[in-house]
């Protein structure tokens, strides 16, 4: 019920003010299927953006800031400042690392509350420098490709081959909320990995499905997984 009133707010959105939010990949897959190919356009900040907006004619307006520290940042250090400021996730997009600089993408209406509040990543004084969105339109995501051989596309049995943990942690995991499926907790153990789904192992890192390249002759698949 809950994602449904999501899907239906985002949808709401588009209707009224000619754009939405943020959308994560899930999210948009289920908006873009409850409209009409005609009524809306992908806004992609950057070539791999995984953060998305559907609009309707215009564009929506949006603010790229670069992220200046004076120590190495991580990800998650980024995203956990984030949300100690108690933000939505949908007013923000991705969070690039690019070597060492750091971007991050946000609608204009958190901009001022932003530049005032997020001065420190980590304990560690931080500025916030306006960019233009050129800056890094063409920026695409480094993966560290993974190929595996696993006896069926099972999550539990490719996080197991992943991880080197028996199935029976793997399934601990899981019922600890600690395994998400494109975005969302995974419930089921025995889901059967699709082409491009994202999965995120808490700890052992975060993963796009590529899909099966070869069988053995013993029947196993041969599989590519792209890592974060």
């Amino acid at each position: 019920m809950k994602n449904n009133y999501i899907i239906d707010k985002h949808i709401e959105k588009i209707y009224r003010y000619g754009y939405t939010d943020f959308l994560l990949p899930n999210e948009f897959l289920q908006v873009k299927n409850k409209l009409k190919k005609t009524e809306y356009n992908v806004y992609k900040p950057y070539i791999d953006s995984e953060k998305v907006i559907l609009y309707k004619k215009v564009k929506p307006e949006i603010v790229l800031y670069k992220i200046i520290c004076s120590e190495p940042l991580r990800h998650q250090d980024i995203l956990g400042s984030l949300f100690s400021l108690n933000l939505s996730i949908y007013v923000y997009g991705d969070i690039i690392i690019d070597g060492s600089d750091y971007y991050i993408f946000v609608l204009p209406m958190i901009s001022n509350y932003l530049e005032n509040n997020l001065i420190k990543i980590k304990d560690v004084p931080i500025s916030l420098e306006r960019q233009q969105l050129d800056v890094i339109e063409s920026y695409q995501r480094e993966y560290e490709k993974c190929e595996l051989i696993v006896p069926s596309l099972r999550i539990d049995t490719v996080i197991s081959k992943i991880t080197g943990l028996s199935r029976t942690m793997v399934i601990s995991k899981i019922k600890n909320k600690e395994v998400y499926i494109n975005y969302e907790i995974l419930t089921n153990n025995s889901y059967t990995l699709k082409e491009n789904d994202i999965f995120s192992v808490r700890k052992y890192g975060k993963y796009n499905y590529v899909g099966v390249v070869n069988t053995t002759k013993k029947g196993n698949l041969i599989i590519i997984l792209n890592k974060y």
